[in-house]
């Protein structure tokens, strides 16, 4: 576990783990339940190659330049618990979920110049809010002394279940999670170099959890990290 930032530093609690692990949704109800605002690096991956595919520059000729250049419509919007991606001012939330953007986010993501330009975007989210963060390197490479580390991992096939359960809103079949596991080990395969757990986080291993009992469990400990370091100065967390 972490050590507990220092005064006047906004608290970070940093949660990593590989695709469909069901990291974002559970950072952003931790971030909810602790009063934070959570930040989605993911997003901003999402954001930046919807962004790109806008530009048509065809995904074969893209590089570090291409992306970049159409990401500079992309920003970060504070809401009342988390942050917003945005394109040209616009919130882009259903666009960036879509299956033309999960189906060249992963090499975007690659991309050393284009993971710098998130990374510089997410630790300029966490100077003004104490923030949930989530991603594959959030606890390694952005921020290394954040306040709780977590890394969260699930069975690839049980992974699988639950993204296509909340896709298709329905019992998958098993042939539909068999395709999806392909899928996904594949994607961890891609994600490897990035996704990397701390020394110092906290392994959870979902595969057995409901989504209740892992926000349960990263509350609590929250609540541990900073009640030993209440001597921390607040930080206003209201600004926008």
């Amino acid at each position: 576990m972490s050590r507990v930032a220092s005064r006047d530093v906004p608290v970070v609690i940093a949660i990593d783990g590989p695709a469909a692990s069901g990291k974002s949704s559970t950072a952003h109800w931790v971030a909810s339940v602790l009063g934070f605002r959570h930040v989605d690096s993911g997003a901003l991956y999402r954001a930046a190659t919807a962004a790109a595919l806008r530009s048509g520059v065809a995904p074969a000729e893209w590089t570090d330049d291409v992306v970049l250049d159409a990401a500079a419509t992309v920003s970060l919007s504070p809401r009342e618990t988390s942050f917003a991606p945005c394109i040209d001012g616009r919130d882009v939330e259903a666009e960036i979920r879509g299956a033309e953007v999960t189906r060249h986010v992963s090499r975007v993501a690659q991309m050393p110049r284009v993971r710098r330009w998130v990374n510089a975007l997410v630790r300029e989210a966490a100077t003004r809010h104490h923030i949930v963060v989530d991603g594959r390197d959030m606890g390694t490479t952005v921020f290394p002394d954040a306040t709780l580390k977590v890394f969260l991992i699930a069975d690839p096939w049980e992974r699988a279940r639950r993204r296509l359960t909340q896709q298709i809103g329905r019992r998958p079949t098993d042939a539909e999670i068999a395709d999806e596991t392909d899928r996904l080990v594949h994607r961890d395969a891609e994600d490897a170099t990035q996704t990397v757990q701390a020394k110092d986080a906290v392994l959870i291993d979902t595969t057995y959890l409901t989504q209740p009992e892992q926000v349960e469990r990263i509350v609590a400990l929250a609540k541990a990290v900073t009640q030993r370091g209440s001597e921390t100065s607040p930080v206003d967390d209201t600004a926008g």
